[in-house]
């Protein structure tokens, strides 16, 4: 549990955590689809996502490294991950999801009559 102290930080909660699953749920829809894409039969991309979301999670959790030092943990140079990687840098993925968080966020502002 999070205990939010200033009401200020209130909309940024709700951008970040309230929002965050459907984020998250996007992120697997599409890992999903480029499964079934591969050739991979929809139950089981869906399992092999489901679990590979459930157990990535986990080990965050459980972890004292950052995400970056996650990161590295698990990507060889010259490996299969870090090719998938530099596609995620190269669309931009983490000025994308910033860019989410903060519009989700301005919006709780709105409709909290706060904006």
């Amino acid at each position: 549990m999070v205990k939010v102290n200033e009401e200020t930080l209130l909309d940024a909660v709700t951008g970040l955590s309230g929002s965050g699953p459907a984020y998250i749920f996007l992120f697997m829809e599409a890992l999903v689809e480029a499964g079934v894409n591969l050739g991979i039969p929809v139950e089981d991309a869906k399992k092999l996502v489901f679990k590979t979301a459930l157990g990535a999670a986990r080990v965050a959790w459980e972890s004292k490294k950052d995400m970056a030092e996650l990161i590295k943990t698990i990507t060889s140079p010259g490996g299969t991950t870090i090719e998938g990687l530099k596609e995620f840098e190269k669309a931009g993925l983490k000025k994308i999801v910033s860019s989410a968080v903060f519009a989700a966020a301005k919006r709780a502002k709105e409709l909290s009559g706060a904006g």
